[in-house]
């Protein structure tokens, strides 16, 4: 496994003249991009009043593998300060004990849903619209990391559900949820990818694939989606989550804590 003081493969969160954390990158979003492409900044009369618009309210943002790690994170903060969250996770306690822990729970819909299943997104897309709750802010933050293998040794079923999870699991967000904000004219897709999308490591070959597939899925969505929507690939940093205890190891105590995140 490479060095991970080696910052050659991490990637600063978002950068639009200074480096800015994950939870503003969600804020600043719709306010520093130009329709159907990538994340730009602002230029002139037009992107500050773009930005203005950005932060005239909350927004709503749905967040998926919210119930765990940096999408709870992220929905703990982005609800302290004001926004609504829209999040789902795979295990209905750990959605609970978010429930009882967010600032204004009433504001929220958070639910059990496994991104893995388009059926599933389906019924939480119908759901979002119902409530009028359709995200302005996607993050495609739900993901999984295989053990610490060599590529010829990870088992297939281990491989499928890093693959099915990562990439494929954010093509169903994508399906459902894109014509959802297409009608509504504006919103940002955040898809979270990794300084392994951008480099590689040894014994992590299928999680490091899954992220390079993110990183050319989400350019190629920026150059189809239409004015006013735009597409970007987040490298979060590295983070002392359970996926990081998987491949790190007790070294991941060393890394910021999603909480500092």
């Amino acid at each position: 496994m490479e060095n991970i003081n080696d910052r050659a493969f991490l990637p600063p969160f978002v950068r639009t003249g200074t480096t800015t954390g994950p939870h503003r990158a969600a804020e600043q979003a719709a306010g520093r991009t130009r329709g159907g492409g990538e994340m730009t900044a602002p230029k002139g009369t037009g992107g500050a009043g773009a930005a203005a618009r950005a932060a005239a309210g909350p927004r709503t943002v749905l967040i998926t593998g919210v119930s765990r790690g940096l999408g709870r994170a992220l929905a703990l903060e982005l609800a302290r300060r004001g926004h609504s969250i829209v999040g789902c996770g795979r295990s209905a306690e750990h959605v609970r004990s978010l429930e009882t822990e967010i600032t204004s729970p009433s504001r929220h819909f958070l639910t059990v849903a496994d991104v893995r299943s388009d059926s599933n997104m389906a019924e939480l897309a119908k759901a979002v619209v119902e409530k009028k709750q359709v995200p302005d802010i996607i993050v495609n933050n739900a993901g999984t990391i295989n053990k610490n293998n060599k590529t010829w040794n990870v088992p297939a079923e281990e491989f499928d559900l890093v693959v099915d999870t990562n990439i494929k699991g954010t093509a169903n967000v994508l399906r459902h949820f894109v014509p959802l904000m297409i009608e509504k004219k504006h919103g940002i897709i955040v898809n979270l990818s990794s300084g392994w999308g951008r480099s590689a490591a040894a014994e992590v070959a299928p999680y490091c694939a899954s992220k390079w597939a993110i990183e050319g899925l989400t350019r190629s969505l920026a150059k189809e989606l239409p004015p006013g929507l735009a597409a970007i690939a987040l490298s979060p940093g590295v983070v002392n989550t359970d996926m990081l205890h998987s491949c790190f190891g007790t070294s991941a105590a060393l890394y910021q804590t999603t909480d500092t995140w």
